[in-house]
């Protein structure tokens, strides 16, 4: 049965979202799903609008098809009742029969003749009658979270952190898709090389807007190009790349990066070594391996070294005052990241923060003393909640007078006009993930 589905891309799809909600993440389960399956391009392409589609919109779906159900559904009728509203919805160029047609015939081979029967009632009520206004929710908040499919408390977090328009930009713009970015890597090449190389391979690109070594691609595919076979680039979010060009890397410079897996930054801060030298910590040994693999194929192995090791044990490890300069990308609640992993909206909870802030805390208390005097640590995480960012370092600054809270300042000058030290990017700033940078410097 699972095998016969898998043959269209709705099944695909409906295999897909299936497995995201038992645990699955999204990107990994979709690739592996479509390198076994001879779908034409088309319909890979439908499978992915479907399966993000979905994960990005299941509240609103949920609240659009709660009117027409009245008995508890197994999990993959629901989730092929929530695929057909979304095509119904959102994808213009799908007829409805046929979006009708083909989920009748999905409940036909993944259930039984009476399941069959319910999803084409389902269907044909909802065609009928159509889907409820948004605009009718009373509560502005769980409005708000009902448009952009996003649960109430993060909705509120948003609008008190940086108020209602910011919110609503905020969200629109997280349920846009997620673009490629690339890093030319700077240790065998040029960006005149790379564009060079991708005009002939007719990929289009532009330039980042706020990452002096990325370009942003618009149309065509790189990962299975002899450019990143070779290391010449290496796919990373722009915004991600601001961490490292915040901490002006010097070609000398005993880099410390606590929690480094899978190593994007590791080989970008080694890229710019020369004589020095950058120590990647992971509590993972297959972690620590994927680091190696990354800075083999970026060609950079020479300058990193691996430990798997827990970032709170450093003293097992390093004496004091060793390194100048400490990355701390630390883990987090990723919500910056809600455009390209959707479904972790869904679970996440805001006791998250209370523990992934007490988590941060501790690393950056163990890995101070071994930053030398005058040296930085730069603190970041791909979240947008304060708890885990402002919060975090002002936490660690009140217990350690011998720190300061210095200006982030980027190659491009990014939001230079801000008022705070810290620097903060929305998805909706540049359409590139959400992200937090600060700078910390040792001062005696």
């Amino acid at each position: 049965m699972t095998k016969k589905t898998q043959t269209t891309a709705r099944g695909v799809a409906l295999t897909a979202l299936e497995r995201i909600r038992q645990g699955a993440y999204s990107n990994i389960e979709l690739d592996q799903l479509l390198s076994r399956t001879a779908l034409k391009d088309s319909d890979r392409r439908l499978a992915t609008n479907i399966v993000y589609g979905v994960l990005q919109h299941r509240l609103t779906l949920e609240y659009w098809l709660r009117p027409f159900i009245h008995r508890k559904l197994d999990s993959w009728v629901e989730t092929l009742l929530w695929m057909s509203i979304y095509q119904y919805h959102y994808l213009d160029r799908v007829p409805d029969w046929a979006v009708t047609n083909e989920s009748i015939e999905l409940a036909k081979q993944w259930g039984n003749p009476g399941t069959r029967k319910f999803v084409t009632g389902v269907l044909h009520a909802i065609l009928r009658q159509g889907l409820a206004d948004l605009d009718t929710i009373a509560d502005p908040a769980q409005c708000l979270a009902t448009k952009a499919s996003v649960p109430a408390w993060m909705v509120k977090r948003f609008v008190d952190q940086y108020g209602q328009p910011t919110t609503e930009k905020l969200l629109t713009a997280i349920n846009q898709p997620a673009h490629v970015a690339i890093r030319v890597n700077p240790a065998i090449t040029t960006m005149d090389q790379v564009t060079a190389a991708l005009d002939r391979q007719g990929v289009e690109y532009r330039p980042s807007e706020i990452a002096p070594d990325a370009l942003v691609i618009t149309k065509g595919e790189v990962l299975s190009s002899d450019l990143f076979a070779q290391g010449a680039i290496t796919v990373q979010d722009e915004s991600a790349m601001l961490a490292v060009d915040s901490m002006g890397v010097q070609p000398g410079d005993r880099v410390l990066d606590a929690c480094a897996a899978p190593g994007g930054k590791t080989v970008q801060v080694a890229s710019r070594l020369t004589a020095g030298q950058v120590d990647a910590l992971d509590i993972h040994q297959h972690k620590t391996r994927l680091i190696e693999k990354n800075a083999r194929r970026l060609h950079v192995a020479d300058r990193v070294v691996t430990h798997t090791l827990d970032a709170r044990q450093v003293d097992s490890a390093f004496a004091d005052s060793t390194f100048d300069k400490v990355l701390v990308d630390a883990p987090c609640s990723g919500i910056g990241l809600l455009r390209r992993k959707p479904e972790i909206r869904y679970s996440k909870r805001p006791a998250d923060s209370d523990h992934l802030h007490q988590i941060q805390l501790a690393i950056l208390n163990t890995v101070a003393p071994k930053v030398k005097k005058g040296g930085i640590i730069t603190y970041s995480t791909c979240t947008i909640l304060n708890q885990e960012n402002n919060g975090t370092v002002r936490a660690f600054l009140a217990d350690h007078p011998d720190f300061e809270l210095v200006r982030t300042k980027t190659t491009r000058h990014v939001k230079d006009d801000r008022t705070s030290t810290t620097l903060t990017i929305l998805p909706s700033d540049f359409g590139s993930d959400g992200f937090f940078i600060s700078t910390l410097r040792r001062v005696k």
